[in-house]
């Protein structure tokens, strides 16, 4: 990691042993949202030799940082975007359908303060705050992305705080599109992961909704 870049926590590693348990294997072509300096997606080329990963990050440091790492992992099997999740990022309209969406988005709710006096101090704002009261803006373009992106039975995995079980599960059941929408534990008990499958009996617009 680099100064200025989100550093990772041992947690997050969870969302790969979660992939491997709910995702249809082999995965051919992941996403990795808001991936920071690239943990997870270069864990997914490192472990899957078969596999690309499309990351996409907004801070430019960190996709610079990214970029490299997914590079040293699989070599010619990653890219890594410079883009907002809350505007258009056509590398990732143009990947659909894709078997997987990976996300450890920013998730803390305006005006709360992180627990970890090393998170305070030493991680990017940006990579910490979700925007809006409730933290859950960006977390909300994540779902929105998923459902667009995700190929009928395609697999959502992303981190969120452990107060926000309901309100994501929420998101990707009122975004519709989904199914199998349930809330998994990190290795502590708490609740940090939303784990979503896109319905493979209903097809979805470019927009990402639903047609029957």
């Amino acid at each position: 990691m680099r100064p200025g870049v989100f550093i990772p926590r041992p947690e997050t590693e969870l969302a790969l042993d979660l992939l491997r348990e709910h995702a249809s294997w082999p995965l051919e072509q992941i996403v990795d949202l808001c991936t920071g300096g690239g943990a997870l997606g270069a864990a997914v080329l490192d472990e899957s030799p078969g596999a690309r990963v499309l990351a996409v990050e907004v801070d430019g440091a960190a996709a610079e940082l990214a970029a490299e790492n997914l590079e040293l992992a699989g070599p010619g099997r990653g890219r890594v975007p410079h883009a907002d999740l809350l505007g258009e990022v056509p590398e990732l309209a143009a990947a659909a359908p894709v078997d997987a969406v990976l996300s450890n988005p920013p998730y803390i709710p305006a005006g709360a303060v992180p627990q970890d006096p090393e998170v305070l101090a030493h991680d990017p704002h940006r990579a910490l705050f979700g925007g809006g009261e409730d933290g859950l803006e960006v977390p909300r373009a994540v779902v929105a992305w998923a459902a667009r992106s995700l190929r009928p039975g395609g697999l959502l995995v992303m981190e969120h705080a452990d107060v926000q079980g309901e309100a994501t599960r929420a998101l990707a059941r009122d975004h519709g599109g989904f199914e199998g929408i349930l809330t998994a534990p990190d290795l502590t008990g708490r609740d940090r992961f939303l784990i979503a499958r896109r319905r493979a009996s209903e097809s979805q617009d470019g927009h990402g909704r639903l047609s029957r």
